[in-house]
């Protein structure tokens, strides 16, 4: 038990950390101090049990972007659910896990599959030392701890699914368990749904379902903020190669915009994998190939890919010129 209480601790320490690191990054941003004074307001009249405290996100990035996060703050304090929508490599989850540490709530990460339905969203019964008992699932327990839900690529899920979610997205706020008792949502209950478009099995949403979301188009990420989240990975990475590597990835966006490469090569947390290889000793070329190149599966294409890399990073390039 006394174990367990100083695991809870430490983690309550570095959650609260996370969360004032937030905070603090937000307001160097320019984020509207009003809504963050109703963010701070918000978590202060919602305490959280020290249990669930463990599922308030502590994410390792930062979604840069002002005019969205505020878009997001704004309906999440207003009782609105939030659809993302965009491209690859916008920043729908990193976004969804920052706004559920904002305000200080648990979260539920919630991925669509071919075999996600009814049950797996809400629960089911199962056997507990012979007895049947009622095992909750992600959706119903955010209605009951007045959690953030996170619906990942809500375009992959079935109809079954998503018929499960109407009542839960609109003025009902409520699950209907078969067999059960009628479960109201908490007040601090939101969901959060992300959507790539064209991706294998991925559909349109019907308009039911799009109705009960207030909708942002998650715009591509600047050079600009590009360059503020390299730095905040990589605090040693020189100014040089922040730039290069910010201009690399814009490179290879234009690429797959113009369609002469697919979007595998369009992969942010592949170059940051690829820079902890090179901070680890792997040279440029194979760290980027790692990284980048290799998720094209065609050689023809890693070619073209490799030309665009070698336009602005050396494939020799070794830790030492990288990192201070």
């Amino acid at each position: 038990m006394i174990r367990l209480k100083n695991r809870f601790g430490k983690a309550n320490r570095k959650e609260m950390s996370w969360m004032s690191d937030l905070m603090e990054t937000l307001r160097q941003e320019g984020i509207s101090p009003d809504l963050l004074r109703a963010v701070e307001d918000y978590r202060a009249a919602h305490a959280l049990p020290e249990a669930l405290r463990p599922r308030i996100p502590a994410s390792g990035f930062t979604y840069y972007g002002r005019e969205v996060w505020e878009q997001a703050l704004a309906a999440l304090l207003c009782g609105e659910n939030l659809l993302l929508a965009g491209g690859k490599a916008t920043g729908k989850n990193v976004l969804a896990e920052n706004l559920a540490a904002a305000f200080g709530r648990p979260a539920w990460d919630i991925s669509f599959h071919v075999n996600m339905d009814a049950a797996s969203l809400i629960g089911m019964d199962t056997f507990v030392d012979g007895a049947v008992t009622f095992r909750p699932g992600p959706v119903y327990r955010c209605a009951q701890c007045g959690g953030f839900g996170v619906l990942d690529e809500i375009n992959m899920a079935k109809n079954e699914a998503l018929a499960v979610l109407h009542a839960v997205l609109d003025f009902r706020r409520a699950i209907d368990v078969p067999g059960y008792e009628r479960i109201p949502l908490a007040e601090e209950t939101r969901f959060i749904a992300t959507m790539n478009y064209g991706y294998a099995g991925t559909r349109e949403l019907n308009e039911a379902l799009t109705s009960r979301f207030a909708v942002i188009q998650m715009p591509t990420i600047t050079e600009e903020n590009l360059e503020k989240l390299l730095r905040a990975q990589f605090a040693d990475l020189t100014d040089k190669y922040v730039h290069q590597f910010a201009l690399l990835f814009l490179d290879l966006q234009k690429k797959c915009d113009s369609a002469e490469i697919s979007t595998k090569a369009l992969d942010l947390r592949g170059m940051l994998d690829a820079l902890r290889l090179m901070r680890r000793g792997v040279a440029a070329g194979p760290a980027l190939d790692m990284g980048i190149t290799n998720k094209a599966f065609d050689s023809y294409e890693q070619g073209l890919i490799r030309d665009v890399i070698a336009a602005r990073i050396p494939a020799s390039l070794t830790a030492e010129k990288l990192f201070r």
